[in-house]
C-alpha cells in the first residue's frame, strides 16, 4: 500500500501494474464499511483485472481501512470523496481511467463522472441501480447499529447486517456512522442523463438495496444493465458472471 494526502486526509491505495506493459488503468472504489481488500482483493477482482492486463488502482476511501478517519459528517459527502478519487488519478499522472465503483463506491463514481468527465473513460456501477436517484431506503437504523455499545441490542435486520460487516472488517464504527449520515446524496435523473461515458450497471436479482439497473440505464445515453442472477447485495461483488461481463465490457471499450 502507498498513500498520498488530499484535502488534509491521508489516503491509502493499492497500485498494482501488470507484469507486461503499462496496462489500461482501472480505478476501483469500494462500498460503505468495506476496504480495498475486502471489496476488490479478497473476491478476486484485483487478480482478475491484473491477469487481463489492467493496472489496478484501489484506494481505501476516507474513513475506511488504512485511510485517515474523521468524525465530522461534512467530510463524507460523495462530492468530497469523488475529489479524493480525482486527486489520486492526478497524483499518479493518469489522465483517464476506467472507473468501477460498488454500492457507495458506485455513487462516488457517478459524482466523479459528473465533476470530472474528462477523467472517466468508462463507468462500471455495481450494487446500485435506480437507488442512485430515489434512495436506498432508511439507513438511520444502520447509523444507530454502528454506534450501539452492544450489538445484541440491534434489532433492525439491515442494521444487524452492516454492524456485523463493520465488526468483521474491524472498521472504525464512529467514522462509519459519520460517513453514512452524508454519503447518500442523490443524483437527479437529469444529472444521470448527462453522463456520457459508456456505462455498465450490475445489480443482483436478490439485491433489496440497489434498485433497478434497467431503470437507471434507461436514463443514460450509453448504458447497459446486467442482472447478477441469484445474488444479493453482499454476494454480487465476486460473482463469476459479473466478472466475465465486466471484462467483456472493458475489452469492448478501450481507452483511446
Amino acid at each position: 500500500m502507498s498513500s498520498f494526502v488530499h484535502d488534509g486526509f491521508e489516503i491509502a491505495f493499492l497500485d498494482r501494474r501488470p507484469e507486461a506493459g503499462a496496462g489500461e488503468p482501472v480505478l476501483l472504489i469500494h462500498g460503505f464499511a468495506s476496504t480495498h481488500h475486502v471489496n476488490w482483493v479478497a473476491p478476486g477482482w484485483a487478480k482478475t483485472l491484473g491477469d487481463a492486463g489492467y493496472r489496478v488502482i484501489a484506494p481505501d476511501n476516507r474513513g475506511h481501512g488504512r485511510s485517515q478517519k474523521s468524525y465530522d459528517p461534512a467530510d463524507y459527502t460523495p462530492q468530497v470523496m469523488a475529489e479524493d478519487a480525482a486527486a489520486l488519478l492526478d497524483h499518479l499522472g493518469i489522465p483517464r481511467a476506467h472507473v468501477f465503483g460498488y454500492s457507495m463506491g458506485a455513487r462516488i463514481s457517478a459524482f466523479l463522472a459528473l465533476r470530472h468527465p474528462d477523467k472517466v473513460a468508462t463507468l462500471v456501477l455495481g450494487g446500485l441501480g435506480y437507488g442512485m436517484v430515489d434512495g436506498v431506503g432508511d439507513w438511520d437504523p444502520i447509523a444507530a447499529a454502528l454506534v450501539a455499545e452492544d450489538p445484541a441490542t440491534v434489532d433492525n435486520p439491515r442494521g444487524r447486517m452492516f454492524r456485523a460487516f463493520a465488526d468483521q472488517t474491524k472498521s472504525d464504527r464512529l467514522a462509519l456512522a459519520a460517513c453514512i449520515a452524508t454519503s447518500r446524496e442523490l443524483v437527479s435523473e437529469e444529472e444521470m442523463a448527462g453522463i456520457a461515458a459508456p456505462t455498465l450497471i450490475g445489480v443482483g436479482t436478490k439485491d433489496d438495496i440497489a434498485g433497478s439497473a434497467e431503470r437507471l440505464a434507461a436514463l443514460m445515453p450509453d448504458a447497459e444493465p446486467f442482472d447478477i442472477v441469484g445474488r444479493d447485495h453482499m454476494l454480487s461483488v465476486g460473482d463469476r458472471s459479473w466478472k466475465a461481463k465486466v471484462l467483456e465490457f472493458l475489452k469492448d471499450h478501450p481507452i483511446p
